[in-house]
């Protein structure tokens, strides 16, 4: 009878020291998940972020603004357009003749169907 007690003494603190590990463990992977789920937040409010000084940086008028000030680009006017060809030959971009104007549609004659 002794035997049988001391046998089942081992096994009941063999089974404590099970749930205490096991307890333990589980309190480290909900540590490290609170962990993940606060970086989680964090990387989502980093994106949010992100997002709106994307949209704020691309709108047209800053980016017009941008060219115009920093840059002193000028918009485009049929009278300043430069055409230049390329000669694969050379490897030079030569000024290239300008294209003739379109021509201005006339209104239809007297009588002419439409």
């Amino acid at each position: 009878m002794n035997r049988l007690n001391i046998f089942l003494l081992i096994i009941v603190l063999g089974c404590a020291l099970s749930v205490v590990s096991s307890t333990n463990q589980q309190r480290e992977i909900f540590i490290d998940l609170q962990r993940a789920q606060s970086q989680e937040r964090q990387l989502q409010q980093d994106y949010a972020q992100l997002q709106y000084q994307q949209s704020a940086l691309s709108k047209t008028s800053r980016i017009e603004q941008l060219a115009t000030n920093s840059l002193k680009m000028q918009p485009v006017t049929t009278g300043r357009t430069q055409y230049l060809t390329y000669d694969t030959a050379t490897n030079k971009a030569a000024d290239a003749p300008m294209p003739p104007p379109l021509p201005a549609s006339a209104p239809p004659a007297r009588g002419a169907k439409r």
